[in-house]
């Protein structure tokens, strides 16, 4: 029952990831960094404390008590999955739904799952699995296969991608994605995927606070809640600033009081869309806390997040235009980085 309890918390979170960028889609008239922006506030500063607050009781204190090096380690972190979290959009941006997240969170499914087994390889701990321990496993073996097929899934979606952009004129490719743009679209999607990775990382380093939320007699279907209080700190920084440079670079910072735009709608989605976007955490946490934070729960997490966000691509027809060989390609790319997880699923069953 835990495990499907897990697998159902997961499902709702890559949902919500998958789902997130459709809001900033109704915002008209504002550059591409001002409802960024306007959104990572409610990702990142708002919505964290505030079900921090709603579910465990306390959270302020347990990050006072908290020692100065697990903050640094998980605010470091944060930064580095901020700089992912800000290329995504940008990979969404040029690539559109379908191929950007399969691209991007391909990237960050292989090297998310391994992140925290090399560190511990560095630095063991008990009751924890390293790469070393994963290589002279069967299971561990049979989940390092898992992340060779998604890597796999990865190069096919990139080549789907190259074949649209030889074969649709610059007209037919923006009517499905206004600035497709295939180059810059992989180089940003494989900066983001790795660097998105290390939000897991950053679980890791936070998990005492999340053991004294616990410990203080919190349900433990929440206890992440407390670690993304200071992960998503990193994240805002990031953000905020190349956003801010963004602003004055492009002279957009008039976006946010421009009586010509749509002013509350566009506050209004952007805060919708922010807000979608920290429900994967949000639910990735409870998924978290009954499959624990292995590579089965992130590659479970980011394969739904890649089904979502491929069935919003063909919803918004964005391979419509294509020859049917290319659409075959990208069909098999995605599948393929499915097939990952089941096998992935295997070896952590073993």
């Amino acid at each position: 029952m835990e495990s499907i309890l897990g697998v159902i918390f997961h499902s709702i979170g890559g949902f919500a990831s998958g789902s997130f960028y459709m809001p900033y889609k109704k915002v008209k008239g504002w550059s591409w960094e001002s409802y960024w922006i306007i959104g990572g506030l409610f990702s990142w500063l708002i919505m964290p404390p505030l079900a921090a607050w709603l579910t465990i009781p306390g959270f302020a204190e347990i990050i006072k008590a908290t020692s100065s090096d697990v903050i640094k380690l998980t605010i470091f972190f944060g930064l580095l999955w901020g700089i992912g979290g800000l290329t995504y959009g940008l990979g969404v941006r040029y690539l559109g739904m379908s191929l950007g997240n399969s691209v991007t969170l391909g990237f960050c499914s292989a090297f998310g799952s391994l992140l925290p087994a090399i560190f511990y390889a560095v630095y063991p701990t008990e009751g924890k699995v390293s790469i070393i321990d994963m290589i002279n496993s069967r299971s561990g073996q049979v989940v390092l296969l898992g992340i060779a097929v998604c890597l796999l899934g990865i190069f096919i979606c990139g080549k789907a991608g190259m074949m649209k952009e030889n074969e649709l004129s610059t007209e037919e490719k923006q009517k499905s994605v206004a600035e497709f743009n295939v180059g810059k679209g992989l180089v940003v999607a494989i900066i983001s995927g790795t660097l998105s990775a290390c939000f897991n990382f950053g679980i890791e380093a936070g998990k005492p606070m999340a053991d004294a939320a616990v410990a203080a007699g919190m349900n433990p279907l929440y206890q992440n809640n407390v670690i993304y209080v200071v992960l998503l700190w990193g994240g805002l920084t990031t953000n905020f600033i190349w956003c801010m440079i963004l602003n004055s670079r492009n002279k957009s910072f008039g976006d946010y009081l421009n009586p010509a735009t749509p002013l509350v709608k566009n506050y209004v989605f952007s805060a919708l869309a922010g807000t979608t976007w920290f429900l994967q955490f949000f639910f990735y946490g409870m998924g978290e806390s009954k499959l624990g934070n292995g590579a089965s729960s992130w590659i479970l997490h980011m394969a739904t997040i890649i089904l979502t966000a491929n069935l919003w691509g063909l919803y918004f027809k964005e391979w419509k235009a294509v020859s049917p060989r290319t659409f075959r390609t990208i069909v098999l790319g995605i599948l393929t980085m499915l097939v990952s997880v089941v096998i992935v699923g295997i070896g952590n069953s073993l």
